[in-house]
């Protein structure tokens, strides 16, 4: 076909046309090669959410694709009104992002996540992954792109005055806008009602941003303030359905009858375990098992949840909302196991009320007569109930809390610095713990109790001292070895005393329980994303977090990631490495272990 038009008018008209068509194609196209985010998501199980999931496939990459033309190539078509450079120009431009569309389906197949630094730090990555090979392989789809891109330009080219004179072009852009904006108002009144089906599709398509409009209804009358606040208390941790366990717990031997004790001192780092500030402690690591080299699964109160569950802290809002039990204590309590569950502060934390203990009956120290609640009282109820407990096995958590209010043993001597002071009032809390934990250990001995006992002494996380000069003082704030790194002493009738160097994590407890003490043959990986503590072989890392970030610790470095992919690594001291990439071959093992929980279909 010719181009009789000459005019820059003329050649500037054409070539807008001949843009709107080639972005309708290209549409089409992303909506095919989207259909791959579809067959990765959970197919949602109402109407409304499968209407969602179709109007919101047309609606968004109708609207990407024609953004881009919009603001990439509709301005060039008046700088640049030379047809076959501008067409040229447009080809090179759709096969990148067509390209760039296929890589980002193929990592949210593999690692349930869209384009980010993270993944395209594995896209170049030097190390031989299956995943950044899988990746690296995809842009030999380039070259048939650019091709088909050059034959769909021709063609548009050629056909374009017939496709006009279709008159498909208005019906079309309708329904692509109808669907735009009836998948945002299906959103906003989801978003508003706490409608699951559709609001966990937030996020399966790329650059998907849903609206919101809660202040915009509550204004006009459409949304009750008081309602909302009340299903948001309700539905707050609401989110994905995880599979806890993966599958059937089976035994292969009949349990031991032993008792076991969980021991928790809030807030005690690993090295404050020693002789002078807690010989109690101390010489109870010595002469059991004790593990030298153990990391938390969080630097907050959360680290009990990973301690409990063997699963890392980002399902802790799926295992709320679904109201599932830690999967040892299941088991214990299937094997006629009675419960003794006491805290210093009454179990103070909702972790406690609302996820790990939700099934069991926990003591309420309020309806105790006593002069104030506290660890002292805790253990006082603790010592009378396993006196009267029958012979059958027990189970007991003490949540020991004084280390939480270390700053009430603060010294008022104006003459110490108070960096000092800080780590005075800390070890004067410590040792104060350690005399409540000696009362503990001398009561089951003095009950002949010990040889029948498993007892663990552990912490939730650990509290630094500004060690890696961020001025951070305390806990929540970092990565590092000092907040997270804690004890881990078992006393295990039956096993010899030793210390032990391996890397462990709070994932491990209720593996070593289920395999060593409940008889259970099912592979580890069905219930728990930790391993045996006993067991020596090398590992390559552990990991830490929240739902908001992901720690990866290795012998020589930690990578942070958040939920957008940007990362930062750290070095052995938990200085920032700016020059240096994550072991990405790693990385994406910690990320594969955030997703294998969550339920294929929902």
């Amino acid at each position: 076909m010719v181009d009789s038009g000459n005019s820059y008018g003329e050649r500037v008209s054409r070539l807008v046309g001949w843009g709107h068509w080639f972005a309708f194609f290209n549409i089409i196209a992303a909506m095919l090669i989207g259909t791959r985010y579809i067959v990765a998501s959970p197919w949602p199980e109402t109407l409304l959410g499968q209407f969602y999931l179709l109007t919101s496939w047309i609606g968004h990459f109708g609207f990407l694709v024609f953004a881009l033309y919009l603001l990439i190539l509709f301005p060039l078509t008046f700088v640049t009104p030379a047809r076959k450079l501008f067409r040229l120009f447009a080809v090179i431009f759709a096969t990148c992002g067509q390209t760039i569309l296929i890589i980002d389906t193929q990592a949210y197949q593999s690692i349930s996540l869209h384009l980010s630094p993270v993944v395209w730090e594995l896209l170049f990555s030097k190390d031989d992954s299956l995943v950044s090979t899988d990746l690296q392989h995809l842009f030999v789809m380039m070259p048939p792109i650019f091709l088909a891109q050059i034959g769909l330009s021709e063609w548009v080219w050629r056909q374009q005055r017939k496709l006009s004179h279709k008159h498909i072009g208005r019906p079309v852009t309708a329904v692509f806008f109808l669907c735009f904006i009836a998948s945002h108002l299906i959103f906003i009144w989801a978003d508003a009602y706490f409608y699951n089906p559709v609001t966990v599709q937030k996020a399966n398509f790329p650059l998907s941003y849903p609206m919101t409009a809660k202040s915009f209804m509550e204004k006009h009358g459409l949304l009750d303030r008081e309602e909302y606040l009340k299903k948001l208390e309700q539905n707050e941790f609401v989110t994905d359905l995880i599979d806890y366990p993966l599958s059937e717990i089976t035994f292969n031997r009949r349990s031991e009858s032993l008792n076991v004790l969980l021991v928790n001192i809030n807030n005690l780092r690993a090295d404050t375990l020693n002789e002078a500030t807690m010989p109690n402690s101390y010489q109870f690591a010595q002469q059991n098992q004790n593990f030298l080299n153990h990391y938390s699964s969080s630097n907050d109160s959360y680290g009990a949840f990973g301690l409990m569950y063997g699963i890392p802290n980002s399902y802790s809002s799926s295992i709320k909302a679904q109201g599932d039990a830690p999967i040892f204590l299941s088991t214990l309590f299937k094997q006629g196991y009675s419960f003794h569950l006491y805290s210093g502060d009454n179990f103070d934390n909702d972790l406690y009320r609302e996820t790990i203990f939700k099934p069991f009956p926990m003591v309420d120290l309020s309806n105790i007569e006593a002069t104030e609640i506290d660890d002292d009282l805790a253990i006082e109820q603790w010592q009378q109930a396993i006196t009267l407990t029958p012979k059958a096995p027990w189970f007991s958590y003490i949540e020991l809390t004084t280390m939480d209010n270390f700053d009430t043993y603060q010294s008022t001597n104006a003459q110490v610095p108070a960096q000092e002071q800080f780590i005075q009032a800390y070890s004067s809390a410590a040792a104060a713990a350690d005399k409540e934990f000696g009362k503990i250990i001398s009561t089951l001995d003095e009950q002949g109790l010990l040889e029948r006992t498993i007892v663990i002494l552990t912490s939730n996380h650990g509290t630094e001292f500004n060690e890696t000069n961020t001025r951070s003082w305390g806990s929540n704030s970092n990565y590092s070895q000092y907040q997270l790194k804690v004890p881990m002493v078992i006393h295990w009738p039956g096993k010899l005393a030793a210390t032990y160097s391996h890397k462990t994590s709070h994932l491990d407890l209720s593996v070593t329980i289920m395999q060593d003490l409940s008889g259970v043959s099912t592979n580890s990986k069905q219930y728990s994303s930790g391993r045996n503590l006993f067991d020596e072989s090398k590992r390559k890392w552990v990991i830490a977090g929240d739902a908001r970030e992901l720690a990866v610790i290795t012998d020589t470095e930690t990578t942070v990631v958040d939920k957008f992919g940007n990362y930062s690594l750290y070095d052995i001291n938990y200085k920032k490495q700016k020059d240096k990439s994550p072991k990405l071959p790693i990385l994406m093992q910690g990320f594969t272990e955030l997703q294998r929980f969550y339920a294929k279909s929902q």
